[in-house]
Protein backbone atom coordinates (compact mmCIF):
# COMPACT_ATOMS: atom_id res chain seq x y z
CA UNK A 1 0.00 0.00 0.00
CA UNK A 2 1.08 3.53 -0.82
CA UNK A 3 1.09 6.38 1.79
CA UNK A 4 -0.52 8.39 -0.49
CA UNK A 5 0.36 12.39 -0.24
CA UNK A 6 2.58 11.83 2.90
CA UNK A 7 5.23 9.93 1.02
CA UNK A 8 4.30 9.05 -2.47
CA UNK A 9 2.60 11.51 -4.46
CA UNK A 10 -1.14 9.59 -4.91
CA UNK A 11 -0.71 9.89 -9.01
CA UNK A 12 2.20 7.93 -8.67
CA UNK A 13 0.81 4.15 -8.47
CA UNK A 14 3.64 3.23 -10.16
CA UNK A 15 7.31 4.82 -9.80
CA UNK A 16 8.33 6.85 -13.47
CA UNK A 17 10.40 5.35 -16.27
CA UNK A 18 12.19 8.22 -17.18
CA UNK A 19 14.28 11.07 -15.31
CA UNK A 20 13.17 14.16 -12.87
CA UNK A 21 16.42 14.82 -11.06
CA UNK A 22 19.96 15.69 -11.56
CA UNK A 23 22.63 15.67 -8.62
CA UNK A 24 26.46 17.53 -8.72
CA UNK A 25 28.97 16.26 -6.69
CA UNK A 26 31.99 18.03 -6.92
CA UNK A 27 35.51 15.44 -7.03
CA UNK A 28 38.05 16.05 -4.37
CA UNK A 29 36.99 19.52 -3.96
CA UNK A 30 39.23 21.06 -1.60
CA UNK A 31 42.10 19.30 -3.23
CA UNK A 32 41.16 20.16 -6.53
CA UNK A 33 40.28 24.46 -5.71
CA UNK A 34 44.41 24.14 -4.26
CA UNK A 35 45.34 22.31 -7.34
CA UNK A 36 43.06 25.51 -9.60
CA UNK A 37 44.64 28.07 -7.26
CA UNK A 38 48.25 26.71 -7.48
CA UNK A 39 49.32 24.87 -10.66
CA UNK A 40 52.42 23.90 -8.94
CA UNK A 41 49.97 21.19 -7.64
CA UNK A 42 48.23 20.15 -10.63
CA UNK A 43 49.39 16.45 -11.57
CA UNK A 44 50.78 16.07 -7.80
CA UNK A 45 49.26 14.10 -4.85
CA UNK A 46 47.75 16.21 -2.52
CA UNK A 47 46.34 16.05 0.42
CA UNK A 48 44.09 19.09 2.80
CA UNK A 49 44.91 18.94 6.49
CA UNK A 50 43.22 21.03 9.54
CA UNK A 51 46.59 22.09 10.84
CA UNK A 52 50.36 21.52 9.72
CA UNK A 53 51.03 18.43 12.17
CA UNK A 54 51.66 15.08 11.23
CA UNK A 55 49.38 13.95 14.06
CA UNK A 56 46.32 15.07 12.29
CA UNK A 57 44.24 13.68 9.36
CA UNK A 58 43.57 14.06 5.81
CA UNK A 59 40.46 16.24 5.19
CA UNK A 60 40.74 16.15 1.70
CA UNK A 61 42.86 14.06 -0.75
CA UNK A 62 43.16 15.04 -4.38
CA UNK A 63 42.45 11.64 -7.14
CA UNK A 64 46.61 11.25 -7.40
CA UNK A 65 46.96 10.67 -3.44
CA UNK A 66 44.04 8.60 -3.57
CA UNK A 67 45.57 6.53 -6.22
CA UNK A 68 48.68 6.10 -3.92
CA UNK A 69 46.17 4.70 -1.33
CA UNK A 70 45.58 8.11 0.83
CA UNK A 71 42.18 9.12 1.70
CA UNK A 72 39.83 11.56 3.75
CA UNK A 73 41.03 10.36 7.28
CA UNK A 74 44.75 9.45 6.43
CA UNK A 75 47.13 10.21 9.25
CA UNK A 76 49.39 13.19 7.49
CA UNK A 77 51.90 10.96 9.25
CA UNK A 78 51.08 7.01 7.49
CA UNK A 79 49.91 9.59 3.77
CA UNK A 80 53.60 11.10 4.04
CA UNK A 81 54.72 7.14 4.42
CA UNK A 82 52.31 5.82 1.64
CA UNK A 83 53.49 8.94 -0.75
CA UNK A 84 56.98 10.88 0.06
CA UNK A 85 56.02 13.08 -2.47
CA UNK A 86 53.00 14.11 -0.88
CA UNK A 87 51.99 17.85 -0.78
CA UNK A 88 49.82 18.93 2.27
CA UNK A 89 48.27 21.91 2.02
CA UNK A 90 46.39 23.82 5.24
CA UNK A 91 42.88 24.17 4.74
CA UNK A 92 41.28 27.28 3.02
CA UNK A 93 37.68 27.01 4.47
CA UNK A 94 36.87 30.87 3.17
CA UNK A 95 38.63 30.26 -0.03
CA UNK A 96 36.34 26.99 -0.67
CA UNK A 97 32.80 28.85 -0.01
CA UNK A 98 34.18 31.30 -2.19
CA UNK A 99 34.60 28.55 -4.85
CA UNK A 100 31.02 26.89 -3.76
CA UNK A 101 29.40 30.31 -4.86
CA UNK A 102 31.52 30.22 -8.29
CA UNK A 103 29.92 26.16 -8.43
CA UNK A 104 26.51 27.34 -8.09
CA UNK A 105 25.84 30.77 -9.81
CA UNK A 106 27.30 28.51 -12.92
CA UNK A 107 24.97 25.63 -12.26
CA UNK A 108 21.93 28.06 -11.58
CA UNK A 109 22.74 29.87 -15.50
CA UNK A 110 22.35 26.05 -16.64
CA UNK A 111 18.93 24.78 -14.19
CA UNK A 112 17.37 25.81 -11.15
CA UNK A 113 18.96 24.89 -7.86
CA UNK A 114 16.45 22.84 -5.81
CA UNK A 115 18.67 22.52 -2.86
CA UNK A 116 22.29 22.63 -1.73
CA UNK A 117 23.26 19.85 0.21
CA UNK A 118 26.44 19.99 1.27
CA UNK A 119 29.88 21.91 0.22
CA UNK A 120 30.10 20.39 -3.18
CA UNK A 121 26.68 19.06 -3.79
CA UNK A 122 23.67 20.09 -5.48
CA UNK A 123 20.44 19.08 -6.91
CA UNK A 124 18.23 20.12 -9.43
CA UNK A 125 14.57 19.26 -10.27
CA UNK A 126 14.59 19.19 -14.12
CA UNK A 127 12.55 21.16 -16.06
CA UNK A 128 9.92 19.15 -18.25
CA UNK A 129 12.01 19.91 -21.48
CA UNK A 130 15.53 18.32 -19.93
CA UNK A 131 13.65 15.10 -18.80
CA UNK A 132 14.95 12.98 -21.48
CA UNK A 133 18.30 10.82 -21.78
CA UNK A 134 19.48 12.87 -24.90
CA UNK A 135 18.37 16.12 -23.13
CA UNK A 136 19.29 15.53 -19.35
CA UNK A 137 22.98 14.33 -21.29
CA UNK A 138 23.57 17.95 -23.09
CA UNK A 139 22.60 19.69 -20.19
CA UNK A 140 25.30 17.53 -18.22
CA UNK A 141 27.78 18.83 -20.99
CA UNK A 142 26.81 22.30 -20.78
CA UNK A 143 27.56 22.26 -17.27
CA UNK A 144 30.37 20.76 -17.02
CA UNK A 145 31.56 22.73 -19.52
CA UNK A 146 30.46 25.98 -17.67
CA UNK A 147 32.71 24.81 -14.72
CA UNK A 148 36.06 24.66 -16.86
CA UNK A 149 35.65 27.79 -18.16
CA UNK A 150 34.04 29.70 -15.30
CA UNK A 151 35.47 28.45 -12.45
CA UNK A 152 38.60 26.42 -13.11
CA UNK A 153 40.36 23.99 -15.16
CA UNK A 154 40.69 21.55 -12.48
CA UNK A 155 37.11 21.65 -11.33
CA UNK A 156 35.56 18.64 -12.26
CA UNK A 157 31.73 17.23 -11.25
CA UNK A 158 30.34 13.75 -11.31
CA UNK A 159 26.92 13.96 -12.41
CA UNK A 160 23.98 11.69 -11.67
CA UNK A 161 20.63 11.44 -13.41
CA UNK A 162 17.79 9.78 -11.80
CA UNK A 163 13.78 9.86 -11.10
CA UNK A 164 14.46 10.92 -7.73
CA UNK A 165 17.31 12.83 -5.68
CA UNK A 166 18.45 9.63 -3.83
CA UNK A 167 18.99 7.58 -6.93
CA UNK A 168 20.39 10.98 -8.62
CA UNK A 169 23.28 10.73 -5.60
CA UNK A 170 23.94 7.24 -5.73
CA UNK A 171 24.09 7.36 -9.65
CA UNK A 172 26.53 10.56 -9.06
CA UNK A 173 28.70 8.38 -7.18
CA UNK A 174 28.77 5.44 -9.56
CA UNK A 175 31.71 7.34 -11.86
CA UNK A 176 34.29 9.66 -10.68
CA UNK A 177 36.10 11.56 -10.75
CA UNK A 178 34.28 13.72 -13.77
CA UNK A 179 31.70 11.23 -14.59
CA UNK A 180 27.72 10.98 -15.75
CA UNK A 181 25.56 8.32 -15.40
CA UNK A 182 21.74 8.60 -15.63
CA UNK A 183 19.41 5.92 -14.02
CA UNK A 184 16.89 6.10 -16.01
CA UNK A 185 13.46 3.87 -13.97
CA UNK A 186 13.10 1.29 -16.92
CA UNK A 187 17.08 0.53 -15.54
CA UNK A 188 15.94 -0.72 -12.62
CA UNK A 189 16.98 -2.48 -10.91
CA UNK A 190 19.54 -3.95 -13.36
CA UNK A 191 21.64 -0.94 -13.04
CA UNK A 192 21.78 -1.21 -9.08
CA UNK A 193 22.12 -4.95 -8.82
CA UNK A 194 26.11 -4.80 -8.77
CA UNK A 195 26.06 -2.07 -6.35
CA UNK A 196 26.70 -3.32 -2.29
CA UNK A 197 24.77 -2.35 -0.16
CA UNK A 198 26.97 -0.31 1.32
CA UNK A 199 27.22 1.68 -1.26
CA UNK A 200 23.43 3.62 -0.59
CA UNK A 201 23.57 6.91 0.86
CA UNK A 202 22.03 5.92 4.53
CA UNK A 203 23.81 2.96 4.93
CA UNK A 204 26.66 3.18 6.89
CA UNK A 205 28.45 0.34 8.81
CA UNK A 206 26.18 -0.28 11.79
CA UNK A 207 23.18 0.27 9.70
CA UNK A 208 24.56 -2.63 7.13
CA UNK A 209 24.91 -4.31 10.15
CA UNK A 210 21.02 -4.23 10.98
CA UNK A 211 20.28 -5.13 7.10
CA UNK A 212 22.77 -8.43 7.64
CA UNK A 213 21.06 -9.93 10.93
CA UNK A 214 18.05 -9.69 8.92
CA UNK A 215 19.11 -11.76 5.92
CA UNK A 216 19.89 -8.73 3.41
CA UNK A 217 23.39 -9.24 2.35
CA UNK A 218 23.54 -8.11 -1.48
CA UNK A 219 21.21 -5.38 -3.16
CA UNK A 220 18.80 -8.13 -4.92
CA UNK A 221 17.72 -9.20 -1.21
CA UNK A 222 17.37 -4.95 -0.67
CA UNK A 223 15.38 -4.84 -3.47
CA UNK A 224 13.10 -7.41 -2.70
CA UNK A 225 12.35 -6.51 0.42
CA UNK A 226 8.73 -5.26 1.61
CA UNK A 227 7.99 -1.41 2.44
CA UNK A 228 6.89 -2.99 5.96
CA UNK A 229 10.29 -5.14 6.36
CA UNK A 230 12.71 -1.69 6.22
CA UNK A 231 10.80 0.36 8.56
CA UNK A 232 11.01 -2.68 11.19
CA UNK A 233 15.02 -2.94 10.11
CA UNK A 234 14.84 1.45 10.50
CA UNK A 235 12.83 1.32 13.99
CA UNK A 236 10.82 4.19 12.09
CA UNK A 237 8.86 5.39 8.98
CA UNK A 238 12.91 6.22 7.48
CA UNK A 239 12.92 2.59 6.49
CA UNK A 240 9.90 3.03 4.59
CA UNK A 241 10.54 6.04 2.84
CA UNK A 242 13.96 4.58 1.90
CA UNK A 243 12.00 1.07 0.35
CA UNK A 244 10.24 3.48 -1.91
CA UNK A 245 13.30 5.77 -2.67
CA UNK A 246 15.24 2.81 -3.88
CA UNK A 247 12.81 1.42 -5.91
CA UNK A 248 12.46 4.91 -8.30
CA UNK A 249 9.69 6.90 -6.02
CA UNK A 250 9.86 10.87 -5.50
CA UNK A 251 9.57 10.94 -1.70
CA UNK A 252 9.20 14.40 -0.76
CA UNK A 253 11.69 15.95 1.90
CA UNK A 254 10.17 16.96 5.32
CA UNK A 255 10.71 20.75 5.30
CA UNK A 256 13.84 22.42 7.24
CA UNK A 257 12.83 23.24 11.33
CA UNK A 258 14.43 26.36 12.96
CA UNK A 259 17.74 26.43 13.32
CA UNK A 260 18.69 24.99 17.15
CA UNK A 261 22.04 25.66 18.06
CA UNK A 262 24.82 27.75 17.16
CA UNK A 263 28.32 26.59 17.46
CA UNK A 264 31.86 26.60 16.61
CA UNK A 265 34.89 24.10 17.91
CA UNK A 266 38.45 24.13 17.19
CA UNK A 267 40.93 21.68 17.09
CA UNK A 268 44.10 23.87 17.95
CA UNK A 269 47.60 24.27 16.54
CA UNK A 270 50.16 22.72 18.31
CA UNK A 271 51.43 26.11 19.46
CA UNK A 272 48.33 27.12 20.83
CA UNK A 273 47.60 24.16 22.89
CA UNK A 274 49.02 25.80 26.17
CA UNK A 275 45.91 26.39 28.73
CA UNK A 276 45.94 30.32 28.30
CA UNK A 277 46.18 30.51 24.59
CA UNK A 278 43.64 27.69 24.46
CA UNK A 279 41.42 30.21 26.65
CA UNK A 280 41.55 32.83 24.70
CA UNK A 281 41.01 30.95 21.09
CA UNK A 282 37.80 29.76 23.03
CA UNK A 283 36.76 33.38 24.10
CA UNK A 284 37.16 33.76 20.20
CA UNK A 285 34.69 31.43 20.12
CA UNK A 286 32.19 32.42 21.77
CA UNK A 287 32.71 35.77 20.21
CA UNK A 288 31.51 34.63 16.88
CA UNK A 289 29.00 32.66 17.80
CA UNK A 290 26.85 35.57 19.37
CA UNK A 291 28.13 37.21 16.14
CA UNK A 292 26.23 34.66 14.24
CA UNK A 293 23.16 34.64 16.86
CA UNK A 294 22.57 38.56 16.31
CA UNK A 295 22.71 38.03 12.35
CA UNK A 296 19.59 35.41 12.78
CA UNK A 297 17.74 37.61 15.15
CA UNK A 298 17.77 35.21 17.70
CA UNK A 299 18.65 34.79 21.51
CA UNK A 300 19.93 31.95 23.25
CA UNK A 301 18.97 30.36 27.30
CA UNK A 302 21.90 27.65 27.28
CA UNK A 303 25.27 27.90 27.13
CA UNK A 304 27.72 25.10 26.70
CA UNK A 305 31.85 25.03 26.91
CA UNK A 306 33.73 21.50 26.17
CA UNK A 307 37.53 20.68 25.94
CA UNK A 308 39.36 17.85 24.87
CA UNK A 309 42.71 17.21 26.75
CA UNK A 310 46.12 16.02 24.87
CA UNK A 311 45.65 12.97 26.95
CA UNK A 312 42.32 11.68 25.33
CA UNK A 313 40.48 13.36 28.95
CA UNK A 314 37.25 15.37 28.52
CA UNK A 315 35.49 18.06 30.22
CA UNK A 316 32.44 19.68 29.95
CA UNK A 317 30.04 22.37 31.50
CA UNK A 318 26.87 24.03 30.86
CA UNK A 319 25.04 27.08 32.29
CA UNK A 320 21.03 28.31 31.74
CA UNK A 321 20.70 31.86 31.24
CA UNK A 322 17.54 34.50 30.50
CA UNK A 323 17.33 35.08 26.86
CA UNK A 324 20.34 37.16 25.70
CA UNK A 325 22.19 37.97 22.34
CA UNK A 326 25.08 40.18 23.93
CA UNK A 327 28.83 39.31 23.86
CA UNK A 328 29.76 40.73 27.03
CA UNK A 329 27.36 37.72 28.71
CA UNK A 330 28.83 34.66 27.21
CA UNK A 331 32.16 36.48 27.60
CA UNK A 332 31.61 36.38 30.94
CA UNK A 333 30.75 32.69 30.69
CA UNK A 334 33.29 31.88 29.01
CA UNK A 335 35.45 32.57 31.73
CA UNK A 336 33.47 31.37 34.38
CA UNK A 337 32.83 27.48 32.96
CA UNK A 338 36.87 27.57 32.09
CA UNK A 339 37.30 28.59 35.64
CA UNK A 340 35.76 25.56 36.21
CA UNK A 341 37.27 23.57 34.22
CA UNK A 342 40.89 24.61 35.56
CA UNK A 343 39.78 24.16 39.18
CA UNK A 344 38.33 20.35 38.34
CA UNK A 345 41.24 19.28 36.17
CA UNK A 346 44.44 20.74 38.59
CA UNK A 347 47.07 19.72 39.25
CA UNK A 348 47.01 17.59 35.94
CA UNK A 349 46.73 20.74 33.76
CA UNK A 350 49.85 21.03 32.22
CA UNK A 351 51.34 23.71 29.30
CA UNK A 352 50.35 22.19 25.87
CA UNK A 353 47.39 20.04 27.72
CA UNK A 354 44.42 21.46 25.60
CA UNK A 355 43.76 19.52 22.36
CA UNK A 356 40.73 20.75 20.99
CA UNK A 357 37.60 23.28 22.29
CA UNK A 358 34.31 24.01 21.30
CA UNK A 359 31.36 26.13 22.41
CA UNK A 360 27.56 25.95 21.69
CA UNK A 361 24.68 28.27 21.77
CA UNK A 362 21.24 26.66 22.12
CA UNK A 363 17.92 27.16 23.52
CA UNK A 364 17.43 29.84 20.77
CA UNK A 365 14.58 32.05 20.51
CA UNK A 366 13.34 34.31 18.71
CA UNK A 367 12.35 37.84 19.68
CA UNK A 368 8.60 37.60 19.54
CA UNK A 369 9.24 34.20 21.57
CA UNK A 370 11.50 35.44 24.72
CA UNK A 371 9.81 36.58 27.89
CA UNK A 372 11.09 38.55 31.01
CA UNK A 373 11.50 37.49 34.17
CA UNK A 374 8.48 38.64 36.14
CA UNK A 375 10.18 38.87 39.45
CA UNK A 376 13.35 40.50 38.38
CA UNK A 377 11.19 43.10 36.62
CA UNK A 378 9.95 43.52 39.96
CA UNK A 379 13.07 43.94 41.64
CA UNK A 380 14.54 47.60 42.82
CA UNK A 381 17.94 46.80 41.09
CA UNK A 382 15.79 46.35 37.32
CA UNK A 383 16.04 49.90 36.00
CA UNK A 384 20.02 49.70 37.04
CA UNK A 385 20.25 46.11 34.71
CA UNK A 386 17.80 47.50 32.22
CA UNK A 387 20.56 50.15 31.73
CA UNK A 388 23.45 47.78 31.83
CA UNK A 389 21.60 45.74 29.57
CA UNK A 390 20.92 48.38 27.27
CA UNK A 391 24.63 49.30 27.27
CA UNK A 392 25.62 46.05 26.53
CA UNK A 393 23.42 45.23 23.62
CA UNK A 394 24.93 48.96 22.71
CA UNK A 395 28.38 47.67 22.73
CA UNK A 396 27.83 44.24 21.00
CA UNK A 397 26.03 46.19 18.01
CA UNK A 398 29.11 48.74 17.30
CA UNK A 399 31.54 46.22 17.46
CA UNK A 400 29.48 44.21 15.01
CA UNK A 401 29.75 47.56 12.78
CA UNK A 402 33.28 47.95 13.30
CA UNK A 403 34.03 44.41 12.01
CA UNK A 404 31.89 44.56 8.69
CA UNK A 405 34.03 47.97 8.36
CA UNK A 406 37.24 47.18 9.51
CA UNK A 407 37.51 43.49 9.91
CA UNK A 408 37.20 41.19 12.69
CA UNK A 409 40.78 41.71 14.07
CA UNK A 410 39.74 45.72 14.61
CA UNK A 411 38.42 45.57 18.12
CA UNK A 412 38.43 42.20 20.13
CA UNK A 413 38.04 41.27 24.23
CA UNK A 414 41.76 40.83 25.33
CA UNK A 415 44.72 38.69 23.19
CA UNK A 416 43.43 37.84 19.98
CA UNK A 417 44.65 33.96 19.31
CA UNK A 418 46.50 33.57 15.92
CA UNK A 419 45.99 30.05 13.73
CA UNK A 420 47.61 28.95 10.42
CA UNK A 421 44.45 29.15 8.81
CA UNK A 422 44.14 32.62 9.75
CA UNK A 423 40.59 32.39 11.14
CA UNK A 424 39.32 30.97 14.15
CA UNK A 425 35.96 28.56 14.38
CA UNK A 426 34.54 29.01 11.16
CA UNK A 427 35.08 25.77 9.05
CA UNK A 428 32.70 23.85 6.53
CA UNK A 429 30.51 21.29 8.47
CA UNK A 430 29.52 17.71 6.28
CA UNK A 431 25.80 19.56 5.85
CA UNK A 432 26.66 23.16 6.36
CA UNK A 433 27.91 25.68 4.39
CA UNK A 434 29.35 28.92 6.22
CA UNK A 435 28.23 32.44 5.22
CA UNK A 436 31.03 34.11 4.09
CA UNK A 437 29.95 37.09 6.63
CA UNK A 438 31.31 34.59 9.37
CA UNK A 439 34.64 34.65 8.08
CA UNK A 440 34.70 38.19 8.83
CA UNK A 441 33.22 37.82 12.17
Amino acid sequence: RLFGDTLVQSSQQRPPTGVSWLLLDLNSYFASVEQQLNPALRGRPVVVAPTMTDYTCAIAASYEAKAMGIKTGTQIAEARRLCPDLACVPARHDVYVEFHHKVVNEMARHTPIDKIWSIDEMNSRLTPRHRTRAAVTALAMRIKAGLRENVGVCIRASIGVATNAFLAKTASDMQKPDGLVILEGRDLPARLLPLGIGDLCGIGPNMRARLNRAGIWTMADLWASAPRQLRGIWGSVEGEKFWYRLHGYDVPDLPEGPKRVIGHSRVLDPDSRRPDIAMAVCRRLSVKACQRLRRHGLYATHFALSARLADGRRWSGEARLAPACDTLVFVRLTHALWAQMIAALRPDMTTGAVKKVSISLSGLQTGAETTGDLFAAASPQAPHRRVAQLRANALSAAMDKIARAYGPHAVHFGIQPHTQAGYVGTKIAFSRVPDLAEFME
